[in-house]
């Protein structure tokens, strides 16, 4: 037996065990709120960011109004000092392994198959804090030409009702999903947070709602909103009226919040480990999307369940995620198709991701399983297997590495990168990242 089918077949055996041993791990920021907080990365970041530890939980939840300095005050005033920003950037090198072909008579076709620089694969402009005592905010901007200039946008107002905290927190994102307005879990439920690169191989919401499905191709996780929420150290709940769209620059003909996201967790802690289970649920049957070139209708509807251990094996961090996800099909020639599946049957998936800290705060390993299907009638079924590793040069810059193995599609073909028969391109099955990320 080879020593990967040994994992995979022992892998649920091995994390309970792992689990049963445990001990509790301590406290371990985007640097905008690091600067703002005075705090060090580690004080909000579970093992590497982007992951949140409990304290990186609760500074999101309350809206990012937390500072290290008084706040200019006045009547009805309580602004931050200063206006706290930062860049982050990604560069990336990704190879898979499929081959590439040439043209008759031109030059040989070049991509991820012979190897991809890809500098810089995002380069954001983060600015975020306080507004008023009980008010935050969050923006998002980009390069022209890689997409909105305003990327994304949220603005959390919250209130302390009988240690309850109660909010509603104004939101657009050009990518990040319904979610995006208030998500505190690692387990890929908001678009960006999650453990790994490779998103959709690591985790179900991430494949299922966030793979860019929609109509024209364009990505499924645009979307306008308010999300109204209850949180306190136990549970937080979310209500998000939305349109599946991204509105700044226009978008008069889009039609109201007729969209709806629901979001529930339970979020104990136990033996010292930090748990949390959860279930989502999109639902709308009429909204209006702008594909691109024209404004279509579409349905809006799938649901996921999700889970989260953060703790400690001895003296090594661990972090368990599971989800599993699921949008029902778009029957043939409807009027309002699936925005997150355009197949005829149900897109699935399920995952299970463990992390360890083999250097506390510094080096991690990873291994995730995948089993899913695309929706597809043909070869639907789309198995993965993800191995990975994160090292910390400094808190804010991470080097990463992910070698993903994921089944083949029809005919054999696989999945991974181009496939063009008549100039012999051919897909792989594999797909191999280098990342260098940073936050300053």
């Amino acid at each position: 037996m080879s020593a990967l089918n040994w994992v995979r077949r022992n892998f649920p055996a091995v994390l309970t065990g792992l689990l049963i041993g445990a001990t509790a791990l301590p406290a371990t920021a985007v640097p905008a709120f690091a600067r703002q907080t005075g705090k060090a990365c580690t004080s909000c970041h579970f093992q590497h960011f982007p992951a949140l530890n409990d304290f990186g939980m609760d500074f999101k939840a309350g809206g990012y109004v937390d500072m290290k300095n008084k706040p200019l005050a006045g009547p009805s005033l309580s602004l931050a000092d200063s206006l706290y920003g930062s860049l982050f950037t990604k560069i990336r090198y990704q190879k898979t392994n499929g081959t590439d072909g040439a043209p008759a008579g031109g030059l040989p076709t070049k991509s991820t198959h012979s190897g991809e620089l890809q500098f810089p694969d995002e380069f954001a402009l983060l600015l975020g804090g306080r507004v008023a005592k009980n008010i935050g905010f969050m923006l998002e901007g980009q390069l022209a030409g890689e997409g909105p200039v305003l990327a994304g946008f949220k603005m959390p107002m919250l209130w302390e009702v009988a240690g309850q905290r109660l909010g509603v927190v104004p939101f657009t994102t050009d990518a990040l999903g319904a979610s995006y307005g208030f998500e505190l879990l690692n387990t890929g439920a908001v678009r960006n947070v999650r453990i790994s690169e490779h998103r959709a191989e690591t985790s179900a919401q991430q494949y299922v709602f966030f793979q860019g499905t929609a109509p024209g191709g364009n990505t499924a996780g645009a979307t306008t909103g308010f999300s109204f929420f209850l949180h306190n150290p136990n549970f937080y709940v979310v209500v998000a009226p939305h349109t599946p769209n991204h509105l700044p620059g226009g978008g008069s003909q889009l039609g109201g919040l007729s969209s709806t996201y629901l979001r529930a967790v339970a979020t104990p802690t136990v033996a010292g480990w930090s748990l949390a289970a959860g279930v989502q649920a999109w639902t709308g049957s009429n909204s209006r999307f702008n594909d691109g070139t024209d404004v279509v209708g579409v349905s809006t509807k799938g649901w996921a369940v999700d889970a989260q251990a953060q703790g400690a094996v001895g003296a090594m961090p661990l972090g368990v995620y599971f989800a599993h996800a699921k949008a029902p099909g778009t029957v043939a020639g409807s009027a309002t198709p699936n925005l997150f599946n355009a197949n005829a049957n149900a897109r699935r998936a399920t995952t299970l991701t463990a992390e360890l800290g083999v250097l506390p705060q510094k080096a991690t390993v990873q291994l995730s399983f995948r089993r899913a299907n695309n929706g597809a009638a043909i070869a639907g079924s789309d198995n993965a297997t993800t191995l990975g590793a994160t090292y910390q040069l400094d808190q804010n810059v991470q080097l990463q590495f992910a070698h993903s193995v994921r089944q083949k599609g029809n005919n054999g073909v696989g999945r991974y990168g181009p496939n063009a028969v008549a100039d012999g391109t051919r897909s792989g099955d594999a797909l191999t990242t280098l990342m260098l990320s940073a936050g300053f």
